[in-house]
């Protein structure tokens, strides 16, 4: 099948790639050249784990092209999907100008049938603007050709794209449109041949489904955050309690670790988008405004661990810093809780050097020139003269590290963990002072 992916981030980019794996023709396109000059130089303009392999594999066997020509990649795919940025606007709405802009750009060229895919996360009612706008563009070219707009969400984890695009658990698609749905069944038949994962419906829903999803997933982590700290003060270990609870098929294991809070581009903003959905619908939902807050002051837990250990005022103190990332496997740094951290650190005086072992670039770009923070290319490089080493991203590389190496490093064996990789006992057994989440 002939399919174009609009946008090269994240989701256009693995949806494009692992479309083209199984046998169909995509092109992807992006208005930014630099990206695009990346990826058909043979790079990855993004971190996510076996995706350059895919891409590199189809771009050799001719399936998969990257362009910024928007006229040959109108014309190219009979499904278009939108997988551009939603960022959250001043108001706490996702930004829908990108989403509108590429219907815009199909409506203004499209010469025969095509299914319109959102792809992007967008919040219910987007469809109705996708369509709106390409019959705008339609009505002023003075023509009349059928289209039909589908909501296919994804969910796609960071660090585990490919394999989750590959082996999907479910395919929401929302549609009306009874080709359209025919041929989203053919699109997705390889992937669903075991077992029909596919879950058809209209096209509202399919929007809801995907908020609603993170949505819940951002609440079972803010309230275990709350959990744990709960349990601090009642002297109880979370991680048993995570355990106890866990067991109950009814609750299960997954999104149960208490940290340093969630970021990403996906839990904050989608979170916040259904926030002001409903209120838009005159509603306030409550748990959820609750989670965000839950978690704004869980990003500031192990500042607050520091501070009262070593006092309010932090000038002339060092701190080592690992992870900078929101979460492993990627190096994406929107809302990740490390840039809250350094910032208040920061701000009462202390030093912070920092290590990441895939987010560097991206951190220096987004935290610039700013005075105290400094990177190092090296885990060990962060530890010399500091006063705490602070753990912000669960990196593999970092749970079974040179304990008698940090502590010799270290100015002094404080260690403030946010993601619990370590055993308190053990921590204490080899003469650290140790600070967990909940423990």
């Amino acid at each position: 099948m002939k399919v174009t992916a609009i946008g090269t981030g994240y989701v256009g980019l693995v949806t494009g790639a692992c479309l083209a794996e199984m046998g169909n023709h995509v092109v992807c396109l992006d208005v930014n050249p630099e990206k695009i000059r990346i990826l058909n130089e043979g790079g990855i303009p993004i971190h996510e784990p076996g995706l350059d392999a895919v891409v590199k594999r189809n771009v050799e066997a001719g399936r998969l092209q990257f362009t910024t020509d928007v006229d040959a990649a109108v014309q190219h795919g009979t499904l278009l999907f939108i997988g551009v940025g939603t960022p959250p606007d001043e108001d706490g709405s996702a930004d829908l100008q990108y989403v509108v802009a590429a219907a815009r750009s199909i409506g203004a060229r499209m010469k025969e049938f095509k299914v319109i895919v959102d792809k992007s996360t967008v919040p219910v009612g987007t469809a109705d603007k996708v369509r709106a706008a390409i019959k705008e563009e339609l009505d002023k070219r003075g023509v009349n050709i059928g289209y039909a707009v589908v909501s296919n969400p994804e969910f796609l984890k960071e660090g585990a794209a490919v394999e989750d695009f590959m082996k999907p658990d479910r395919i929401v698609v929302g549609s009306d449109d009874e080709q359209a749905t025919l041929l989203m069944r053919a699109l997705y038949a390889p992937f669903t041949r075991n077992q029909d994962r596919m879950l058809v419906m209209d096209v509202r829903s399919a929007e809801f489904t995907k908020y609603a999803a993170n949505a819940m997933l951002a609440t079972r982590i803010s309230f275990m955050n709350e959990l744990a700290l709960l349990a601090e003060r009642l002297g109880a270990d979370i991680e048993l309690v995570r355990r106890g609870i866990g067991s109950d098929p009814r609750i299960g294991y997954q999104f149960l670790f208490p940290g340093a809070g969630y970021g990403g581009s996906c839990f904050p903003k989608d979170v916040k988008a259904l926030v002001k959905s409903a209120a838009d619908a005159g509603m306030t939902l409550k748990v959820l405004t609750a989670v965000e807050e839950a978690n704004e002051h869980q990003k500031r837990v192990l500042v607050q661990k520091v501070t009262s250990r070593f006092g309010e005022n932090l000038a002339g103190r060092k701190f080592a810093l690992w992870g900078l990332a929101f979460k492993p496997n990627t190096d994406d740094m929107r809302e990740a809780p490390s840039l809250v951290i350094i910032d208040e650190l920061i701000k009462r005086g202390a030093t912070v050097v920092a290590y990441d072992p895939v987010a560097m670039t991206e951190a220096k770009r987004i935290v610039g020139d700013k005075a105290g923070i400094t990177f190092v290319t090296r885990g060990e490089e962060v530890l010399p003269g500091a006063d705490a080493l602070l753990i912000v991203t669960e990196w593999k590389e970092f749970r079974t590290p040179d304990f008698d190496g940090i502590k010799a490093a270290l100015k002094q064996p404080v260690v403030f963990d946010g993601r619990n990789l370590y055993d308190p006992k053990l921590m204490k057994t080899l003469g650290f002072e140790y600070s967990g989440i909940g423990r």
